[in-house]
């Protein structure tokens, strides 16, 4: 029962609880303070992403509707975000708005499986490294796709980061001074103007004042009009995606990237609305919610979705407690559309450029990113990598090279954390009070050894190793294996290779300290037979005590070979 009551709304929770009149007017100023916040970046983000600024405010609506009445937090706020803009860009480049709409709809399914299939821990497997590295990339892409309307250059994008570069500085004696005037303006007015009134965004002051210039003082900037036409003032038809099924299979790729960046970025910002607020969001519901959320995106003409952290937050400083300041918050937006959505068309793309070039300052955090030079080089590498796989090739590109980095490395450290030593090597004979004391417990032909770590494939190797050089006389091999968490498949070969050769050369292998993950693996396998079930002990001592008993009855017979190699 208490698993079927993770998959519930927090909407639901809310209201079961009880809903107060006091509560609904926090919920409805949060709401609309985040609706304005949410209009510029809808506009630019769906600019960026190359597609129509309409349908970033369809998102918002859609999408931004679907995840506050499902979803696993109290406060999350969805919406069109950043991270997306590079992905969505490429898909749109290659397969045309129906590849990203199809692809779309495959992502929302996989989010849908992965929280019933109660994946909704999946951001705790992201390394740090990663996720700055490619976040941080994902910001230096957005700064150079704006530089050319935030310059107002007569120029056309070429699609790599250098190519960019190149275009731009060999371009720069063309440079439009009233759109550079015009997003010097917007950026100052968004980093000053909250020192002022801090319940009205600086961005939205800023296309009212440089909407107002262009206007009134006919100013030579390119507006979103004059690129795309006007924008609509109402909500698209219901309309079901088509694309050739020839397509289909490329798209999987993209799709599984889409997945992924909504998943994660929504459980983050969950997880950072919970260190504000002090509630617990349900990640598998949040998935759930955001599967839906991008497929009803599509269905109306809109684009991927996730939960959006600065929009988040917004909320819960402006006062918003429940999913219902979230619903508020695409009411607002849809106001907008319905009543002044001509008027979106007058905005400077300067000034949408500038947003954006703010957006990108935010989200490269630097400081992190420099923080991160003072970790261990292995995580430093993978920063790098997926940083420069991210600007350099793509996005997917990184994050799945990154991963896999972080995954060998992670391996890697653990096979070094792993320690196969002698008792008798950890302590100081000439030491009365330990080493004197415990050798004196150690009878003549016994070895033991102390495990320490996980037993896994990358330590197997170093037991196997470890173990060749026991002394040729040993005739009771005690494992102390207390300190073992987890014992694999591959551990219990190596494992399985050492009881063989013991058996071989008539040495008896006594195991104590034993957990029950290890235990269990033995069992499964039949190897707590094969070495004995008297042989498995709670303690060294009493594994001490055994072993005299076999080295009194190995006094009468011919000494024992060691476990060396027959070779």
């Amino acid at each position: 029962m208490k698993r079927h009551y993770q998959l519930i709304p927090k909407i639901f929770i809310v209201f079961e609880e009880g809903y107060s009149w006091q509560g609904f007017q926090r919920d409805c100023v949060a709401g609309f303070v985040v609706g304005i916040v949410a209009l510029p970046l809808a506009l630019a983000f769906a600019i960026a992403s190359g597609v129509k600024p309409e349908q970033g405010l369809y998102t918002a609506i859609v999408a931004g509707f679907l995840i506050s009445f499902l979803s696993g937090s109290r406060v999350q706020i969805g919406g069109p975000t950043g991270a997306f803009i590079v992905i969505i860009y490429g898909i749109v480049q290659q397969f045309g708005y129906q590849g990203l709409a199809m692809a779309t709809l495959m992502a929302g399914g996989m989010l849908i499986i992965m929280g019933l299939a109660r994946l909704g821990q999946i951001i705790e497997f992201i390394p740090y490294p990663v996720t700055v590295g490619f976040t941080s990339g994902i910001a230096v892409i957005i700064l150079t796709t704006q530089l050319r309307d935030f310059l107002g250059l007569p120029i056309n994008m070429p699609a790599d980061l250098v190519g960019k570069i190149q275009i731009i500085g060999s371009h720069l004696a063309m440079v439009n001074p009233w759109s550079l005037l015009l997003g010097l303006l917007t950026i100052v007015l968004i980093f000053q103007w909250p020192k002022f009134v801090k319940q009205i965004p600086g961005s939205l002051i800023a296309i009212i004042a440089t909407v107002f210039l262009v206007r009134f003082f006919h100013l030579p900037v390119e507006t979103v009009q004059t690129r795309f036409g006007a924008v609509p003032n109402s909500l698209p038809h219901f309309q079901f995606p088509v694309c050739p099924r020839s397509m289909i299979p490329e798209l999987i790729r993209p799709a599984a990237a889409i997945a992924f960046l909504a998943g994660f970025e929504s459980l983050l910002s969950a997880i950072v609305a919970d260190g504000m607020t002090g509630f617990r969001h349900r990640p598998n519901m949040e998935l759930i919610a955001q599967g839906v959320a991008n497929i009803g995106s599509i269905f109306f003409g809109g684009i991927p979705a996730t939960g959006a952290i600065a929009r988040t937050a917004t909320n819960i400083k402006n006062g918003g407690r429940t999913p219902v300041a979230g619903i508020v918050h695409t009411l607002t937006l849809l106001a907008i559309l319905l009543l002044f959505g001509s008027w979106a068309s007058l905005i400077p793309m300067t000034t949408l450029a500038a947003i954006l070039v703010v957006v990108a300052y935010n989200m490269s955090e630097w400081r992190m990113f420099l923080k991160l030079f003072k970790s261990p080089k292995s995580d430093i590498v993978v920063l790098l990598t997926t940083f420069s796989l991210t600007i350099f090739v793509d996005l997917i590109a990184a994050i799945e090279v990154g991963v896999v980095m972080a995954a060998f490395l992670f391996m890697k450290r653990m096979v070094n954390a792993t320690e196969i030593v002698s008792i008798k090597q950890t302590f100081d004979p000439d030491d009365d009070e330990s080493g004197a004391a415990v050798h004196s417990k150690i009878p003549s032909g016994v070895e033991i050894f102390e495990i320490n770590g996980p037993f896994f494939f990358g330590a197997a190797d170093k037991f196997k190793t470890v173990l060749r050089d026991v002394n040729k006389r040993c005739s009771v091999l005690i494992l102390d294996m207390r300190n073992v968490p987890i014992l694999d498949a591959t551990g219990l070969r190596a494992f399985e290779d050492i009881c063989d050769k013991s058996k071989k050369d008539g040495i008896i292998i006594l195991i104590s300290g034993i957990k029950n993950q290890p235990r269990e693996i033995l069992q499964v396998a039949g190897l707590d037979v094969k070495i004995g079930r008297d042989h498995i002990l709670s303690t060294i001592e009493q594994a001490l005590e055994k072993a005299k008993d076999f080295v009194v009855t190995a006094k009468t017979r011919k000494p024992v070979a060691g476990l060396r190699d027959n070779d």
